[in-house]
């Protein structure tokens, strides 16, 4: 990870942006959502899914076909698979990135894919179980998700998968930078996504996770709100297109923005409670900064990760406010996850788009249901409404299960 800031022309920037979220499935739609303070969360047919008699979460409601070709069709792909391939092909085209095999601007074997998945194969076991199947590896089974979505795409560099818990599409955002600084590809489509699923519900319930409100979905997920009981699950995710302003200049591209800082620390002091020591994920945060070559006090926004949990949200207030000391209290925060509920897998990319509609709207999205903030969690909230304010440069955290502390600072390109 580079701690020091790229030159100009080097720089990593944002080109392309593809989604599949509760709060839209293209960037205006979800910029919209986000700044009107519009919530994704409903109540769900809870069969299969949980205990309770009621069950909220911000499901996607409509998947984008992605036309067939001679090498797939989208029935091939699951649920997970579809909205994988709807975002990557989504962030390919807005890219303007044309056929990769032919004579478009970008030849495939210089371009990479790198997706943030938590747990494809337990995903597709799963179904296979759910459908009446038998849960167990087979030999006939297709090769992974981002190998076929990179097929279908034209896609001929490398390909992965990253996991790490809530913070994996992030870290496939960082992951895609490094490739790009250091010349293995030209572009680089990263992000990540997930679904609703039995197996995520039973296991975030009985870790006492999730909300348990039962009264209004709009008004289950409270991050940093005295009242906050849990987070909401949701589905989901983004795929964010990344190549050097070099190169996006010289094919004409659209700049939608620079990644300009990455972070990273783990501390793994349990498997899902985050560590009470906030040193480390303020590391993360403090080390961003550092490789975008910006001061706290210049960061006009911070995405937090606050799902909502009783504990997390006080671990990250404390994490912020030491990595940002006296300026934590003039740099807004908020939690979009309030709105689109958690995406996990997703969730990082996601957040990177609402950094981005913060810098074009030039308005900060608001942390919806924060009546009463608690006063462990010390911040300049922006609460139940947008703030209009001058965005040029932003953070968004996120910290996973396990102790994978990740921020990214996003900034408007020059």
């Amino acid at each position: 990870m580079n701690r020091a800031p790229l030159s100009a022309d080097r720089a990593v920037v944002i080109t392309g942006i593809g989604a599949v979220t509760p709060l839209g499935n293209n960037f205006d739609s979800i910029a919209d959502a986000l700044l009107a303070g519009r919530s994704g969360i409903v109540e769900i047919d809870g069969a299969g899914f949980s205990r309770e008699a009621r069950q909220f979460a911000a499901p996607v409601a409509a998947i984008p076909t992605v036309a067939a070709d001679s090498n797939d069709s989208n029935d091939a792909f699951d649920r997970l698979g579809q909205i994988c391939l709807a975002a990557s092909s989504a962030a390919k085209a807005d890219a303007g990135l044309g056929d990769l095999h032919g004579s478009g601007p970008v030849a495939g074997a210089r371009v990479g894919l790198v997706l943030g998945i938590g747990a494809e194969h337990l995903k597709s076991w799963e179904a296979d179980f759910l459908a009446g199947g038998r849960q167990v590896f087979a030999p006939d089974r297709p090769t992974s998700l981002v190998h076929r979505i990179a097929a279908r795409l034209g896609i001929e560099g490398p390909a992965v998968t990253v996991a790490a818990a809530c913070a994996s599409s992030g870290y496939a955002l960082a992951l895609a930078r490094r490739w790009i600084a250091a010349g293995l590809v030209d572009v680089c489509l990263a992000g990540g996504c997930d679904i609703l699923s039995p197996t995520g519900f039973a296991a975030f319930y009985n870790l006492r996770a999730l909300s348990r409100r039962s009264d209004d979905p709009v008004r289950a997920s409270r991050p940093f709100d005295r009242d906050r009981d849990g987070f909401v699950m949701g589905e989901g995710g983004a795929v964010l297109v990344l190549e050097s302003r070099r190169h996006a200049d010289a094919r004409g591209a659209r700049v939608r923005g620079e990644l300009a800082g990455v972070g990273m620390s783990g501390d793994a002091a349990h498997m899902v409670i985050p560590s009470d020591d906030p040193t480390e994920a303020a590391r993360a945060i403090h080390l961003a900064l550092q490789s975008a070559g910006v001061q706290p006090a210049d960061l006009d926004y911070v995405n937090a990760h606050a799902a909502g949990t009783p504990v997390g949200d006080v671990a990250e207030a404390a994490a912020i406010r030491l990595a940002l000391g006296a300026a934590t209290d003039h740099v807004p925060a908020s939690s979009t996850k309030s709105m689109s509920g958690h995406l996990v897998s997703g969730a990082a990319a996601f957040e990177a788009i609402a950094c981005l509609a913060a810098i074009d709207r030039q308005a900060i999205p608001p942390t919806l249901n924060l009546d009463s903030p608690d006063e462990r969690c010390r911040l300049d909230h922006v609460p139940l409404v947008a703030r209009p304010h001058p965005v040029t440069v932003t953070a968004s955290n996120s910290f996973g299960f396990g102790g994978a502390n990740l921020c990214l600072v996003i900034r408007r390109a020059a």
